[in-house]
């Protein structure tokens, strides 16, 4: 039986799976993608997370996980009026498959189990345990299963606590509150191409012609990539075509080629910024629990609490009472810059203006 599974192999995941691990629980991390798995975002790591990354994993951003521009400089907003506002700050371009893929492997050497393609499909709980059933290409340790048409086995690991951190479309925390939280829609295109506009910088527009919620853009590789969030998904189509027209119109967007796009779904925060910390035996960290910063910032957010769970699961491991109180206190600076961050949104520009 294993101390902890985690669910979803993310920044989250990965760094309280290390902490966990390093400390001598009995680590399980699933992931239900094959790695190195690939998540639509920005990959742009600012400053907060290189440290954090430096604190937590014992190392600097490796190269092979960079791409170029290697060096972003800070974020440029416009807001619903048209102003700019520029945010100059040191950060780094990554690619999230590589990026993962690393925090995994160290999280591996550190002495947790880490099984790819792997999903975990449900939990029960049940004397003083969770029981997750596990959905995957094979069979590991002594747990017994069954095959399914498509190849892959379901069987039962159990654990004294699960922590989900597959994000805000995990299936098992829609399984565990029977509620979904509220999601934003992410609509993402990499382009060949050019635009009048510095590479080193990542660009968000607040205008709400363009988007349900925020536009971006920002260059990987050569690549240019352009995203709009939505609430509604029906409008996906339209706020983009305004999108690349506003680039073409306002920054002499040309594109040559559409090299591929992608959809993906990140939690719409709300006044306040609650957050999920779980339910009994199950605990959830990063976007799962709700921790996200603005224009879709969560990389440095998820780092931070999965650390911090880890750390009050170490504590507290046989008073959950107590496991929770301190998990909380915790997270409270974080919580506490997450709203700051929002409500400088909020200040910025009327879309968000419920946020200040």
């Amino acid at each position: 039986m294993y101390d902890v599974i985690i669910a979803g192999a993310g920044p989250a995941g990965c760094t309280a799976a290390k902490v966990l691990a390093e400390k001598g629980y009995r680590v399980l991390l699933v992931e239900k993608f094959k790695m190195p798995r690939y998540k639509s975002c920005s990959g742009i790591l600012i400053k907060k997370t290189m440290a954090l990354t430096n604190l937590y994993f014992g190392a600097p951003v490796p190269q092979k996980a960079m791409c170029t521009p290697v060096d972003n400089r800070g974020m440029i907003f416009t807001n619903d009026l048209g102003k700019e506002y520029r945010f100059e700050q040191e950060g780094c371009n990554v690619w999230r498959s590589q990026f993962d893929s690393w925090l995994a492997d160290k999280a591996r050497e550190s002495g947790a189990v880490v099984r790819d393609d792997t999903i975990a499909v449900s939990c029960e709980e049940e004397g003083g345990c969770v029981h997750v059933t596990l959905r995957g290409s094979c069979l590991q340790g002594n747990a017994l299963g069954r095959a399914l048409a498509d190849g892959k086995k379901t069987y039962i690991e159990t654990a004294r606590y699960l922590l989900d951190c597959e994000g805000v479309a995990g299936m098992l925390k829609r399984k565990i509150i029977k509620n979904p939280p509220a999601c934003v829609t992410t609509f993402q295109t990499f382009y060949e191409g050019s635009i009048c506009l510095d590479p080193h910088y990542f660009y968000a527009y607040l205008q709400p012609e363009l988007s349900g919620y925020d536009a971006w853009f920002n260059v990987k590789d050569g690549m240019l990539v352009f995203g709009v969030a939505v609430k509604d998904t029906g409008k996906i189509r339209q706020f983009y075509d305004r999108f690349l027209a506003y680039m073409t119109k306002n920054h002499g967007l040309h594109i040559a080629k559409r090299v591929k796009s992608e959809k993906w779904l990140m939690p719409y925060i709300r006044p306040g910024c609650y957050i999920d910390y779980g339910v009994g035996r199950v605990l959830f960290a990063g976007e799962a629990a709700g921790f996200l910063n603005p224009m879709g910032e969560g990389i440095s957010a998820a780092m931070e609490s999965g650390y911090c769970a880890a750390c009050a699961l170490a504590q507290h491991f046989e008073n959950m009472e107590m496991l929770y109180a301190d998990y909380r206190e915790r997270t409270k600076e974080l919580w506490s810059y997450m709203i700051r961050q929002w409500s400088l949104v909020g200040s910025m520009a009327g879309t968000f203006s419920e946020m200040k």
